[in-house]
């Protein structure tokens, strides 16, 4: 059992102004694992002020400083790969492939991508006799999520940093011991007290005193669009700059090519990693409608090669994060069943042989239409949603018609096509056929949320900017 009671505030480890405790379950075992202390609005005062105090100094820093700040956090980092890996298969589920994986290895690529940024990013540029200079924001208000863990605290703290903000993290309560050991790594690798600060806690205690404090410059947030859109209004009063990774209903357009039946089991597979759980994941299949058949069929067999079971064993998925997870999860396979969906594969209940544990059958619907919950709601689970179209031009209609727009995929062998119909969906991040980068800008339109993460976009958002004019009187305007 984990036992963390105490939070990081001013470069040390301190209790809280009051203990209150709440114990972290083990989805795959339906029992606690841990115990962590639950912050509070006086426990966000004491962090906020450690970290108004460091930024006067942390903020006029040379980027060298930073440099060496930032190079320091990996080797620490690298050194704790092994018990971050053990704390996300423990605390949400994770697989062991998966958690030693790109779970942590996210985490470690923001690191050395915003090293590589830093090195070369201008925060001056002179236009004629006015200085542009882009200065930090302040202090920050970081508030993660459970589904990715270290790549969400990755893309919020390794930036402030960068840009010389200073900050006080508040990681998931369903998911908090991989924030602990974070902030552990952060400490050995000598950040200067007061910079990075960690409370741990809930939305209510912590995450309305982050957000709503006048002391806080910015805040940060990734989770539902229902908590974004809270947050937004506990901010409004004190005019700080908010920004949002929040929830998507991603479109993966499967184009009418040789490689359909490539596509379609891959993203089938793709689904189904992480349990689902993942914001930005493809979980409305678009296909041709002459071949909804043909893939179905063919998404029922990538469903039948998703291994589920114990995280800590040679298989693919493990639970769901959490027992109100797996509830909502199960409400909604039963809605798509009762609002005339064909069930291709899985469905409610957990899967055979598994009697305890947030366990969830690998889902497929066929037959869908956009109008069906399963193909509005985000369901943040296992399930996959197969519509069809007629051509292209209904494809990109169906695959925009969302609240949200996060991200959405194409695939097939015909670039050209892939490209023109990429450009038209309106979604953040648009992949075609898998793409992965570090440098490119994450984030939503629409309901998805605001501002931009990753690579030197994610710098923008902890940046001021302001201009000098008659910098340099000795140059004309422009």
């Amino acid at each position: 059992m984990r036992e963390y009671l105490q939070f990081y505030i001013d470069g040390e480890w301190v209790d809280p102004v009051e203990l209150t405790t709440l114990d972290v379950e083990n989805p795959a075992t339906e029992s606690p694992c841990g115990r962590i202390a639950i912050g509070s609005a006086a426990d966000v005062d004491k962090a906020v002020r450690a970290a108004r105090q460091a930024f006067s100094s942390w903020s006029v820093t040379r980027t060298g400083d930073r440099l060496e700040i930032l190079q320091n956090i990996l080797a620490e980092y690298e050194k704790r790969t092994a018990d971050l890996a053990a704390a996300l298969t423990e605390e949400m589920g994770a697989p062991s492939y998966l958690a030693n994986g790109f779970q942590v290895g996210l985490g470690s690529g923001h690191l050395q991508t915003a090293i590589e940024v830093l090195k070369t990013f201008q925060f001056e540029e002179q236009r004629g006799a006015t200085l542009v200079v882009k200065e930090p924001i302040g202090v920050c208000g970081l508030i993660t999520p459970w589904n990715w863990p270290l790549n969400q605290i990755a893309v919020k703290v390794f930036p402030a940093l960068a840009t010389g903000c200073t900050m006080i993290l508040k990681p998931s309560e369903i998911a908090p011991f991989t924030g602990q050991i974070f902030a552990e790594i952060l400490h050995a690798a000598g950040v200067p007290a007061g910079v990075f600060n960690l409370v741990q806690g809930d939305g209510a205690g912590v995450g309305v005193a982050l957000s709503s404090h006048p002391d806080v410059d910015m805040v940060s947030f990734t989770g539902s669009t229902r908590a974004g859109v809270e947050i937004a209004r506990n901010a409004a009063p004190t005019v700080k700059r908010v920004t949002q990774e929040l929830g998507g209903k991603s479109p993966s357009i499967i184009l009418d090519d040789e490689a359909f039946a490539e596509s379609v089991a891959a993203s089938v597979a793709g689904m189904m990693g992480n349990s689902g759980q993942t914001c930005s994941a493809g979980s409305r299949l678009l296909v041709p409608a002459a071949r909804m058949q043909e893939a179905m069929d063919i998404a029922r067999e990538a469903a039948a090669q998703v291994s589920v079971g114990d995280p800590n064993s040679e298989v693919v998925m493990g639970p769901v994060s959490s027992k109100a997870q797996f509830e909502k999860i199960q409400s909604l396979i039963q809605q798509g069943i009762d609002e005339g969906a064909t069930l291709v594969a899985g469905g409610v209940g957990r899967p055979d042989g598994l009697h305890t544990g947030y366990y969830v059958k690998p889902t497929v619907f066929g037959q869908v239409n956009n109008n069906m919950t399963i193909a509005r709601e985000e369901i943040f689970g296992p399930v996959i949603c197969i519509l069809d179209y007629d051509d292209l031009e209904q494809a990109i209609e169906i695959g925009n018609d969302t609240e949200y727009g996060l991200a959405g995929y194409v695939s097939g062998a015909n670039l050209e096509q892939a490209r023109s119909v990429a450009r038209r969906l309106r979604a953040g991040w648009v992949a075609i056929n898998g793409g992965f980068d570090f440098n490119c800008p994450f984030g939503g339109y629409k309901k998805s949320g605001n501002g931009r993460e990753w690579g030197e976009f994610g710098f923008h958002d902890y940046l001021e900017i302001k201009g000098i004019l008659g910098y340099a009187p000795d140059q004309a305007p422009q």
